[in-house]
């Protein structure tokens, strides 16, 4: 990924005096950095960032510029990269599963809490010589809906199991925790007051106090123009759950968002390489790039469409179907894209909200997949 200096004010400057033809990623550290602040905010707890939404080093430079000093990481390579940004911040390791080296690399880094959800994980932990106390948090899945997708297919205990694992854990010394995640851009309140309430149930059926609860990401971003994520109520949810479920003895919350720290950060701008008969439009980037999500989520319709001298298209509005810039017949959108009909070659496709899985996901297949990252002022 090429990053160039802060040129312009927006992304539209950029591209009237730049005319772009790869694709370019708009990061406008101003409205990251309010959105850290607000999470810190509201929060009812500690705010950790998941590190694999967006690892690009100038995202965690201003997320510790705006207050975050803790860090959810997945891997040796994240550990490694925060370390090298942010030598004091507080690792979380939660990815649950760890080869024997991966552990051995956290324990050297000073990794401050993990996530288990077999008892084969714990053991790793429990042979590792982890300092006493550390905290170890039972990671416990429900079937829940409210979400885009969810992990509990991967990851996560049956809640009988995790009432074992929590009593194991708090036996071999260290500091007991739960923690779970309720899926990917989930906007149900309701979701995490059943977590929160399930929590509760499993940590008094083991007989333990809990250090704390890690209530995880999974805190949805806006990917439509018409569904502002309703962040404070799942913040007041949280809060009254956590009140209803475990009384005084409440243990101290953190969370874990990537997608909702980053995503709308970021804007993309792709170029409209060809227009053909039918509607088909290809364009410089696609699935196997910053679009990989697209397919999974469904597309954002959060576009601007802009002409090279820099004029909004206003066109009314025809079904399309957008192509990637690859050899690979699956290069593509699902269904049809509504898109001006003055739409023409060389016009530009600025998307909004696509800070979070769109450099983290990128290959380079057939040679493409170049991004440039600008920094800007504003996003619009």
């Amino acid at each position: 990924m090429t990053v160039t200096r802060a040129l312009h004010v927006t992304p539209m400057s950029y591209l009237v005096a730049e005319a772009p033809d790869d694709p370019v990623l708009f990061l406008s550290p101003e409205v990251l950095q309010e959105t850290a602040r607000r999470f810190v905010a509201e929060f009812p707890g500690l705010v950790t960032y998941a590190v694999k939404a967006n690892p690009a080093e100038v995202v965690l430079d201003n997320l510790g510029r705006a207050g975050i000093g803790a860090f959810d990481v997945a891997s040796p390579a994240e550990i490694a990269l925060v370390r090298s940004r942010m030598p004091e911040a507080v690792l979380h390791y939660n990815n649950p599963v760890r080869s024997v080296a991966e552990i051995a690399m956290a324990r050297e880094a000073g990794v401050a809490s993990w996530s288990v959800d077999a008892p084969g994980e714990l053991e790793k932990l429990a042979a590792a010589g982890l300092p006493e106390g550390t905290e170890v948090a039972v990671r416990f899945k429900l079937p829940v809906a409210g979400a885009a997708y969810d992990f509990g297919s991967k990851f996560g205990a049956a809640p009988e199991a995790a009432v074992a694992l929590l009593s194991r854990a708090a036996k071999a010394g260290f500091a007991p925790a739960l923690t779970f995640h309720p899926g990917t851009q989930c906007t149900d309140p309701a979701a995490w007051s059943s977590y929160i309430a399930e929590a509760a149930r499993i940590a008094a059926a083991a007989g333990v106090t809990l250090a704390r609860l890690n209530v995880g990401g999974g805190f949805p971003s806006r990917r439509m123009r018409a569904e502002a994520p309703p962040l404070g109520a799942i913040f007041d949810g949280i809060a009254e759950a956590t009140r209803v479920a475990f009384g005084a003895s409440a243990p101290a919350l953190l969370c874990e968002p990537g997608r909702a720290l980053a995503a709308e950060a970021v804007s993309l701008a792709l170029r409209v390489k060809s227009l053909r008969d039918a509607g088909h439009v290809y364009l410089n980037d696609g699935i196997y790039g910053a679009l990989a999500e697209q397919p999974l989520m469904g597309m954002t319709d959060r576009i601007e469409v802009i002409s090279p001298e820099g004029r909004a298209r206003r066109g009314v509005p025809a079904p399309r179907t957008l192509w990637g810039p690859t050899c690979d017949s699956l290069d593509r959108i699902p269904g049809e894209v509504p898109m001006p009909a003055d739409l023409a070659e060389g016009d530009y496709l600025l998307l909004h909200g696509m800070g979070a899985y769109s450099t983290a996901t990128v290959t380079r297949f057939n040679g493409y997949g170049g991004l440039r990252l600008a920094t800007v002022r504003r996003l619009g």
